[in-house]
């Protein structure tokens, strides 16, 4: 019995040392259709620089493509429940990939998605989150913006957002 045990555990490692030399040789996959740092960063600082151009304190969220955050600034004197907001607004854009603007605009009372907020754990549905994608059309993530108006909020999404068009 113990000579059985002896080779079943021999083989058990056998097979963990094999399966992870295979997975150490596959080479490394990239996601196709997701923001990098590097495009977060730069879509972050086109969305300060307009804030800063309006003069109001942000928060802004930048979500990859899974709906994951990706980066975040908090402007100084940015409203502490902002935070959240500027994350769902982004989450929201990207889970049904269209801006919270129009999302909000088909969850109305007599409309065909009315109630759509309470679902995934509550959801933003008022302007200021806005799809990202890149310059070959595919959706990379999205950006999520609050501190100010409706409509200060989404000018600095779109401006974000914009900044990989160039």
């Amino acid at each position: 019995m113990r000579k059985l045990q002896s080779i079943l555990a021999t083989t058990v490692c056998l097979l963990f040392l094999m399966a992870g030399t295979a997975l150490a040789e596959e080479p490394k996959k990239t996601l196709t259709g997701d923001i990098n740092l590097a495009q977060a960063q730069v879509i972050l600082k086109a969305a300060l620089v307009k804030a800063e151009a309006i003069k109001v304190p942000m928060n802004i969220a930048i979500v990859d493509a899974g709906g994951n955050l990706k980066a975040f600034y908090r402007m100084e004197d940015a409203f502490l429940g902002s935070i959240d907001i500027s994350m769902k607004k982004a989450m929201t854009a990207r889970y049904f990939n269209m801006s919270t603007r129009a999302l909000g605009a088909a969850s109305q009372p007599g409309k065909p998605l009315y109630g759509i907020e309470v679902t995934n754990h509550g959801l933003a549905i008022f302007a200021g989150g806005v799809l990202l994608v890149d310059k070959k059309n595919v959706i990379i993530g999205a950006i999520g913006v609050s501190g100010g108006s409706v409509d200060e909020d989404e000018s600095v999404a779109l401006a974000g957002a914009a900044a990989l068009a160039k």
